[in-house]
């Protein structure tokens, strides 16, 4: 064999390489919510957790310990409603809803009793509580969630899982839409009216603390609105997706005090369509080891991403792959 045909034949099965590892390499979107919230961080954070590029330097020399060739992103999103829209009609491969949101979906009750359930929504983890926070001008009046009446007040843009809560709250307290003055806003829109004194309170349902809300609370005067008493002890008996909650003291600049509210369950969720062994390798990587100290250090929601509560509140059946590992783990019989 001469030197030129052997030269040839290295370049030619490098090309092949290459084409190989790019055949090897697939993509994942991760369906979050709004860039202010907390599911847009937090899913940056999985997505670099889960991805592994070819070429990247192997987990046990200090690289990337999520699944060999994929590349995941986060991607801003109206939340958990539009999520699983997405999710169902293939323009994203996973993403973020609220426990209660997956439930109705999945089942085609609640929200979705009017549309076909998404029969195929797996999931593949909880995550952490999301908190309700409703947050008030200090100088609005407003104490309880009854004195939302007659108030300008945000329950966060049409598709979100806010939304649907912030009704359900609403009721609870013998208010409807009717009786206060409405809006539809984001939570950063929403603060950013307050600030000019044309809001007096919104809803948000996150992790806390949530940076539109903190930015906000260290510029301006406001409060947290407790949500409990009878009427919260109502839904909790009624919607089992919602849990009892607090904002522990110094959660936001000049909440002195706990304050107490209710929660659902963030969850990370799929379609039943996904590989089971690519769905495994992604619950894998969330629970090793290195990716939770990652998760811990990455944002104060992080640190609630444990294997211990992967499988709480799940209302939805697992996703093959998801299921294998917790099996695995011990998590599930």
């Amino acid at each position: 064999m001469n030197k030129r045909f052997i030269l040839g034949l290295a370049a030619a099965i490098g090309i092949f390489a290459q084409g190989a590892a790019a055949q090897d390499m697939a993509f994942f979107r991760i369906g979050t919510g709004g860039t202010a919230g907390t599911y847009y961080p937090i899913g940056g954070l999985i997505a670099n957790a889960i991805s592994n590029p070819p070429g990247s330097r192997a987990c046990e020399d200090g690289g990337s310990c999520g699944v060999p060739g994929l590349v995941a992103t986060a991607v801003a999103s109206n939340g958990s409603v539009g999520n699983i829209n997405a999710i169902n009609g293939g323009q994203m491969e996973a993403g973020f809803t609220q426990s209660d949101v997956a439930y109705w979906a999945q089942t085609g009750t609640g929200l979705w009793s009017e549309q076909p359930p998404v029969e195929k929504l797996r999931l593949i983890s909880n995550l952490y509580p999301e908190s309700i926070h409703l947050v008030a001008r200090a100088d609005a009046g407003i104490e309880t969630v009854s004195d939302l009446a007659g108030k300008k007040v945000s329950l966060d843009e049409p598709g979100s899982g806010t939304l649907v809560d912030a009704k359900l709250i609403l009721e609870a307290y013998g208010l409807s839409e009717d009786d206060i003055s409405a809006e539809y806003l984001k939570p950063d829109q929403a603060a950013d009216r307050m600030r000019d004194g044309a809001m007096d309170a919104f809803f948000f349902v996150g992790g806390y603390p949530a940076g539109a809300i903190a930015e906000l609370a260290s510029q301006h005067d406001v409060k947290l609105i407790p949500i409990t008493g009878a009427e919260a002890e109502k839904l909790l008996g009624e919607y089992t997706f919602f849990a009892a909650d607090n904002f522990p003291a110094g959660t936001y600049e000049g909440q002195d005090g706990e304050v107490p509210t209710i929660s659902v369950g963030a969850q990370f969720v799929t379609s039943a369509d996904q590989p089971e062994e690519l769905v495994y390798e992604i619950t894998k990587a969330l629970y090793n080891e290195n990716t939770q100290k990652l998760f811990a250090a990455g944002h104060a929601k992080g640190k609630l991403i444990t294997l211990d509560s992967a499988t709480d509140g799940a209302g939805i059946p697992f996703h093959p792959g998801a299921e294998k590992y917790y099996r695995e783990a011990g998590m599930i019989e």
